[in-house]
């Protein structure tokens, strides 16, 4: 949440050709995939642009607090929700840093929750982040610092997604993930109770005639490791970071029946554009990395280089361990902390030209200003009473400092903070709990073999059984560190 694109970047464009569908030949490119809710929702009316731009500005200033208080979700869960975020948006723009044809974006990500910003395309399609000399283990680490992602001679990290590096707290989630994959692949090699548990849990709901066919005996090991990974992560984002952000009784209507009919796209505008940033607001403006450790502001956190070993985190500081004193994040609503009102140079360096209008610098670093401007312009994206009214609820009027700016609709990605401010207690509800928990539950509910699809279930007692959370796993991944085989062998 750092250094990467908060807004206004050429993927939003890419986008918005797709939704247009203007990519190939006048004809919807991913009328499966990329795709709208909501009818588009251009900018009409007699307003100047500079005088719309004055009215989102004032809203946004509505927002900024200087003291800020906990909410519900550990900490964590902030930088854990980006994380899944890279694991299902196809951002073309970060994974290789250029524009490309929109027929090959479902090659970047995976609209999935897979885990493919850990594992790429496995050790044959990706070999660049795994051992050569020991099959199915992973590179980790250097000798500098063995809690490290694997980094190249620049400093620059070898893993799936490039923007899990951006801030040391995402990146530390990353690399817990390919420890624990390296953890689990030594219990698998050496035959330990722990490869029976994986072996029995990774078959679940796939025939042992796929296992027999389709993999390859040298990469049993680690496709059952992958597979037992993948499930244990789908049970966190379905029954910990859901119901932590997104009202619980919305969650459960729509595992029983989803808002959107069968053909709505897989990955909405309305999701990825406006209602799953609801993160933005839930960031703290400083974090204790340690026990006793001093606090250390948010953008302070820098990623993109190799870490020193001071900089490594306790995770139980993130992510609660059996009720453990953890950081809190925000709730969700419209307070958002001044930290994210001023982003640094390394972020936003400059102002940005918006529908012929100049939006000078100190606009231009607000985050949340950025959000705004990307719906209407980029992604003309239904407003927030509009998505209210196709949903068939009550819509919320629009605030006051909208209403001041003679401005009655308010942009989605406010309207689902408001609603978790007015009506939601600190979480999302109304349009924005029915489009997140909708989306997460469609991509489980579409993947045969995910968590959801097999019934009888129930995480692995080495992270606490039925309560499994990611302070259990990370726990685990932090004692069992010493456990990893050809450790040396594995630092990049």
């Amino acid at each position: 949440m750092t250094t990467m694109h908060h807004g206004l970047s050429r993927y939003d464009h890419l986008v918005r050709q797709c939704l247009d569908a203007h990519a190939l030949n006048d004809a919807a490119p991913f009328p499966q995939i990329f795709g709208r809710l909501f009818p588009e929702n251009p900018i009409t009316g007699d307003l100047s642009i500079e005088q719309i731009v004055n009215g989102f500005d004032a809203l946004i200033e509505s927002m900024r607090v200087e003291t800020v208080k906990a909410g519900p979700a550990d900490a964590g869960l902030t930088f854990f929700g980006q994380f899944v975020d890279h694991d299902i948006t196809l951002d073309a723009q970060s994974a290789i840093g250029t524009r490309i044809d929109p027929r090959s974006i479902r090659n970047i990500r995976t609209p999935n929750l897979d885990l493919d910003c850990i594992y790429g395309d496995g050790p044959e399609a990706t070999p660049f982040l795994y051992s050569g000399e020991h099959e199915g283990f992973m590179l980790m680490g250097c000798e500098e610092n063995p809690n490290d992602l694997p980094r190249n001679r620049h400093g620059r990290a070898l893993i799936g997604d490039p923007r899990n590096d951006e801030n040391i707290i995402i990146s530390q989630i990353q690399g817990a993930f390919i420890q624990l994959h390296n953890i689990l692949m030594s219990h698998v090699e050496e035959g330990a109770d722990t490869a029976d548990d994986v072996h029995g849990c990774a078959q679940m709901g796939v025939r042992r005639e796929v296992w027999q066919d389709v993999v390859h005996p040298k990469l049993m090991g680690f496709e059952q490791v992958r597979r037992f990974i993948r499930l244990h992560y789908q049970w966190i984002v379905l029954n910990e970071l859901l119901p932590a952000f997104v009202d619980p009784t919305v969650v459960r209507a729509e595992l029983e029946h989803s808002s959107f009919d069968a053909m709505a796209p897989i990955m909405p505008a309305e999701f990825s554009g406006a209602a799953y940033r609801f993160g933005h607001a839930t960031v703290q403006p400083s974090y204790k990395l340690t026990k006793g450790g001093k606090d250390v502001d948010l953008f302070d956190m820098v990623g993109f280089s190799a870490r020193e070993p001071e900089h490594d985190i306790e995770m139980r500081m993130f992510f609660d361990v059996a009720g453990t004193r953890v950081q809190k994040a925000l709730p969700v609503g419209t307070s958002m902390a001044s930290t994210l009102f001023e982003l640094p140079d390394n972020v936003v360096s400059k102002g940005e030209m918006w529908e012929g209008h100049e939006i000078p610098l100190a606009q231009a670093r607000k985050l949340g200003l950025r959000n705004v401007l990307r719906d209407r312009s980029a992604l003309k994206l239904a407003s927030g009473q509009q998505a209210a009214d196709r949903l068939g609820l009550a819509s919320l009027p629009a605030p006051t400092a909208l209403i001041d700016h003679h401005i009655d609709k308010t942009p989605l990605w406010f309207y689902c903070l408001q609603e978790a401010s007015e009506l939601g207690k600190g979480r999302l509800t109304g349009v924005g709990g029915r489009i997140v928990a909708s989306v997460l539950i469609r991509l489980l509910r579409h993947d045969p073999e995910s968590v959801l699809n097999l019934h009888h279930f129930e995480p692995w007692s080495g992270f606490g059984g039925s309560s499994c959370t990611m302070g259990s796993i990370m726990t685990y991944v932090e004692d069992h560190r010493d456990d990893v085989h050809h450790k040396t062998d594995l630092y990049n």
